[in-house]
């Protein structure tokens, strides 16, 4: 009977490895890139608080993802099983703008979950940028990481 219950301990150990959750979080902009180190080609940046689902459950320093579709390679330093805590712009109750070099007022760059309705680029700092041309876009941001 005492070998039976082992058994049925050890099973239950082994499933609870292969059930835990495929789904983490990114603690911070995050870029999803074609190959597993920091020279590839960055295929799109994900946003901080967004899920990514695992395509392999292991404790690598890379770990092979799927986002929006995608399919990549993040370092797993920035993964959480926990989902952070993310407002939907940071700082500020208003969105701020600025007057671009055509005089057109545009929406200064702002972090968001998700691409919003405007958008053309993500920024180095996981803000989205609103600029209506590439001259210094993102500039004082880290640069532009994806175009949209």
């Amino acid at each position: 009977m005492k070998r039976y219950f082992l058994i049925l301990v050890q099973l239950l150990i082994v499933l609870s490895c292969f059930s835990q959750s495929t789904i983490k979080y990114s603690t911070g902009s995050l870029n999803l890139r074609a190959d597993s180190n920091t020279s590839s080609q960055v295929i799109t940046v994900i946003p901080k608080g967004t899920s990514v689902t695992m395509e392999e459950n292991c404790n690598c320093e890379w770990i092979r993802v799927s986002y929006q579709g995608q399919t990549g390679y993040v370092y797993s330093k920035y993964l959480s099983t926990k989902q952070p805590t993310v407002s939907t712009h940071v700082g500020h109750s208003k969105v701020k703008h600025y007057t671009n070099s055509a005089g057109e007022r545009v929406q200064s760059p702002t972090y968001y979950r998700s691409a919003p309705a405007g958008a053309t680029a993500i920024c180095g700092d996981g803000t989205y940028s609103f600029s209506r041309s590439r001259r210094g876009t993102c500039s004082h941001h880290g640069g532009v990481q994806v175009w949209l």
